[in-house]
């Protein structure tokens, strides 16, 4: 007996990797060489390609497609109908296979939010949020809030997700963080521990 659940309307095909508690809902289809995580979700109409890496604990909402080059680490949420892509210069009549596919990999625990887009060869951090409608045309640093098209950013927001205010202080669970030479640090008592984040300040992310 198997410790995950597939819905009877989905497909799943041969050579596919699914975690304990994940489950995969109505009219989904994972294709041959996905590896999907533990405890992760997948709502109607999902569509994961060949070979997409999939983390622990990943929710992934309605009438998405997981392209082939795409990598979703643990703990990243994917809003209804936000689109991947996998090719900047795509044509019908001259098919790149998957050697031609540009990787994007979004870290672990970003938000993308719905009818968000997220173009190809970019790296979404850790954190991160993407908010509604916004279109990711380059790399995002983590913690950072994106908004519009093409996406700029508008602020930063704390793990738990909540904006940060100007202070760098989360209005709900009280975490306090620092900017600092373009890096962003969170005081945990004794100090503060510094985030990695992508060396792109606030004028270049807008």
């Amino acid at each position: 007996m198997c410790d995950y659940f597939v819905h009877d309307t989905s497909i799943v095909d041969e050579g596919v990797t699914i975690g304990s508690g994940t489950k995969i809902w109505h009219f989904c289809h994972i294709q041959s060489g996905a590896e999907l995580g533990k405890d992760c979700s997948f709502g109607q109409n999902v569509n994961i390609s060949n070979n997409v890496k999939i983390g622990n604990g990943v929710k992934v909402q309605n009438n998405v497609s997981v392209y082939e080059g795409v990598e979703l680490e643990d703990n990243v949420f994917c809003g209804p109908s936000m689109v991947f892509t996998n090719d900047l210069t795509p044509r019908a009549k001259y098919p790149k296979g998957h050697k031609g596919y540009k990787k994007t990999l979004v870290k672990h625990d970003a938000t993308l939010g719905a009818n968000s887009t997220i173009v190809c060869g970019n790296t979404i951090g850790e954190f991160a949020t993407i908010a509604a409608g916004a279109v990711v045309v380059r790399n995002v640093p983590a913690h950072a809030l994106m908004a519009g098209v093409p996406a700029k950013q508008i602020g930063w927001v704390c793990d738990c997700g909540q904006v940060l205010s100007k202070k760098y202080v989360c209005p709900d669970c009280q975490r306090r963080y620092k900017m600092e030479n373009n890096k962003l640090s969170e005081f945990l008592g004794g100090g503060y521990k510094q985030i990695s984040i992508m060396r792109l300040s606030f004028k270049e992310a807008a």
